[in-house]
Formats: C-alpha cells, sequence, structure tokens
C-alpha cells in the first residue's frame, strides 16, 4: 500500500518546482556577486573591450548603410530605376545585423577572459546559440532574396507581374529559413528534434502533393529568370507556335502570336518545349532553288554561280552557298542560300524580294531562261514511224 502512494505521489510531482527553480535563482545570484567581488578589474575591461566590439559592429552597419544607397547605373530597369549590384545586395544584409546578436558577440567574445562562473558562462553561450542561428538565417534570406531582384532587374523584368510575386517568393524563404533556424536551436539546447524533423517533413510533402501546379509554375518562372531562355518582347516559336513574349506572370506567360491572338501558357509547359528564341539570332538564312534550262551552254552555266553570288552581295547579303545542286526533270537546278544581318523579318522579305528580282533581271540580260516544268509527248504513226511533237526540216526527213 505505501509503494502505491509513492508511485502516486511521483506521478503527481509538478513539471516545474517552485523551490528549486528558487535554489538556482539564489545560486546564480550568489556566484555572480563573489564573482564581481573577485573578478572586478577583468569584468571592467571586459566590459570596456565589448563596449568596443559594440561601437566597431555598428559601424559596420552603417557601412553597409551607405551600400545601399550607391547605385552602380540608372536606365538598365524600366523608367530609369537604377540598377543596385552585388555591393547593395551585402550592404542590405549587413543592415539587417541586429542589436541582439552583436551584443551577444561582444559578451561571447569577452566572457572567457573576465572569467565568468559556469552559470553566466552556460546562460551567455545558450544566448548565443539563438542569437547567432537567427541572425544567420536572416543574412541568408536577405542574400537570396537580393540575388533574385538583382537577377530581375538585370534582366529587365521590372514592373512584370513576376515581381509581385516577390512577396509569396519572400514568405517561402522566410519560413523554410526560420524553421530550419528553429530546429538548429532545439538541436543545440539538447531537445530531440527527430520526431519534429520527420513533421515537418511529412507537412512539407503533403503542401507540395496539394500544390505541385502552382509550385511547379513558380519554379519554372524562376528558371525563366536565371535560366533565361527568352524574356519580354523576344520573339519565339515552340510547337506550331510563333508570337512576342509580353509578359511573365508567377503562374504563365502570355505572348502575342504573330496572327494577332494573345496566347496564354503555363510556365512549366513551356518549359518542357523546345523553345527556339529567333530574337538572339545575329541573321536569317533565306534558300531556295533556281533552274536553268538544259539548253544553256555549258560555259554559262559555269558562271552561274558566282553571278548569284555577285547579285547577293550587292544587295548586302552574304552568300553560304551558291552552286550546282541536281539535274532536275525539267531543269538544271542550283541552290542560292545567303544570310541577312539581323533578326527583323521586315527588313530580309524586301531584301529577298529585290534579290530574286535583280536575278530575273541578269538571267534576261545574259540568255538565260528558267523553264516551266516540261513533258515531251512522242506518238506513233500507223507505220510505226514517229510523229515528231515539233516541226522536222525537210532534209532531216529524207
Amino acid at each position: 500500500m505505501s509503494s502505491n502512494n509513492a508511485s502516486a505521489t511521483a506521478e503527481k510531482a509538478p513539471i516545474f518546482n517552485a523551490g528549486s527553480v528558487q535554489n538556482q535563482v539564489s545560486d546564480l545570484y550568489v556566484a555572480s556577486e563573489v564573482w564581481l567581488h573577485t573578478h572586478w578589474l577583468q569584468i571592467l575591461i571586459a566590459f570596456a573591450i565589448g563596449a568596443v566590439i559594440v561601437v566597431a559592429l555598428h559601424g559596420l552597419r552603417k557601412l553597409g548603410e551607405r551600400l545601399c544607397g550607391k547605385p552602380i547605373g540608372t536606365g538598365d530597369g524600366v523608367a530609369g530605376i537604377p540598377r543596385r549590384g552585388w555591393g547593395t545586395i551585402v550592404g542590405r544584409a549587413i543592415t539587417r545585423t541586429n542589436n541582439f546578436f552583436i551584443v551577444m558577440l561582444a559578451a561571447k567574445l569577452v566572457v572567457g577572459y573576465a572569467g565568468a562562473p559556469e552559470q553566466v558562462a552556460t546562460t551567455v553561450n545558450f544566448l548565443w546559440t539563438v542569437a547567432s542561428v537567427f541572425q544567420a538565417a536572416i543574412w541568408a534570406r536577405e542574400l537570396i532574396l537580393g540575388a533574385i531582384e538583382h537577377r530581375t532587374s538585370s534582366e529587365h523584368y521590372s514592373g512584370e507581374a513576376l515581381l509581385s510575386a516577390m512577396g509569396l517568393i519572400r514568405l517561402l524563404v522566410t519560413v523554410a529559413l526560420f524553421a530550419v533556424a528553429l530546429v538548429v536551436v532545439l538541436d543545440n539546447l539538447g531537445v530531440n528534434v527527430t520526431g519534429l524533423i520527420a513533421g515537418l517533413g511529412v507537412g512539407g510533402i503533403a503542401i507540395g502533393l496539394a500544390a505541385q501546379g502552382i509550385f511547379g509554375d513558380l519554379f519554372a518562372a524562376l528558371a525563366i529568370i536565371f535560366d533565361r531562355p527568352f524574356r519580354r518582347g523576344d520573339k519565339i516559336s515552340y510547337g506550331t507556335t510563333s508570337g512576342v513574349i509580353e509578359s511573365i506572370g508567377l503562374k504563365s506567360t502570355r505572348i502575342r502570336a504573330f496572327t494577332g491572338e494573345l496566347r496564354v501558357i503555363s510556365n512549366k509547359q513551356l518549359l518542357d518545349k523546345e523553345i527556339q528564341n529567333t530574337s538572339v539570332r545575329d541573321h536569317i538564312r533565306i534558300g531556295f532553288m533556281i533552274g536553268a534550262a538544259y539548253e544553256t551552254p555549258p560555259e554559262t552555266l559555269a558562271r552561274i554561280p558566282a553571278l548569284l553570288k555577285e547579285i547577293v552581295e550587292a544587295e548586302g547579303g552574304k552568300v553560304a552557298r551558291s552552286g550546282f545542286e541536281n539535274f532536275g526533270a525539267s531543269s538544271l537546278d542550283f541552290a542560292l542560300q545567303f544570310d541577312i544581318p539581323g533578326d527583323d523579318w521586315a527588313t530580309a522579305h524586301p531584301m529577298r524580294d529585290r534579290i530574286m528580282v535583280s536575278i530575273m533581271t541578269r538571267f534576261a540580260r545574259e540568255g538565260i531562261s528558267i523553264p516551266y516544268p516540261t513533258q515531251t509527248t512522242y506518238t506513233a504513226a500507223p507505220d510505226g514511224t514517229l510523229v515528231m511533237p515539233y516541226a522536222v526540216p525537210v532534209a532531216d526527213r529524207a
């Protein structure tokens, strides 16, 4: 009976024992009082060193503020918004250094010199762990978001719907980094975080499966920023569609087709296709076949490749190939391929037209005929002789 009462009393024991807490506070007070009496000189020196460290760190934070206000150029963004570089990003991260971290850093650096008792040193170590881990999460967040903003501004994405999604991106980055920081702090305090990590993992998987379409398009939008397959204003072709990029959003990209309609396609679906960015090419290649009649003299046929090259270069094009191709059904075929500088079809089409007219004019002057597709039919007379489809001289009849 007595053993049961003892076990029941142990089970009902309070989690926090007021007497134990009071004893710990008393021990800390006594140890601190003894420490102040025996190490007062070291404590004063430590406070002086700590004050210098705090002032130095505040000066470093002021330097970060100066870096934040120093642009590296103008006119690269929209409407002359200044573009800021990596120095600004680092400076902004430095300005996010909080006072609690500065104080705890100074205390951590001088607590050993001051000969602090174990209770004080343990308290400083605990507060330093909390301050340093969460400060590292803040710095990492600012650097990641700064890198994204730097890339969007340098690639002329400013003002687009993607920039309006920076709030969501900031939220996702903040939650992820501070969740990791919380786990690290708890682990350093000796807490078993295995269950917490498992719970976060299961929760993350559930959220990812529920919103995989949204996250897929969001990450595809970020891939467009960093991989740069295209940007606003580029002319692209994908599948059987061609058009001009009008806007790149959080979930979809809007493309103005050359036929006039506005096409909307999700970012993930677009990146899964083969994309041809025609805005970044430095020339347009045009090619066609030109036929010459079989009756053309051989010496004239030999001059045709050089003649075609001369015509193209006179219009400002660059010949890639000009030469005999094959024996056609109705003509001797010559291949002509030439490049027109730039990527503008509004310039390429008129030049192609001028070159074709010049070829017709020059061939007529040289007496080179471009034959129609022809077919000759031979018939036989009742006596078996062939009836020619053309007039036969009298001498040949005999």
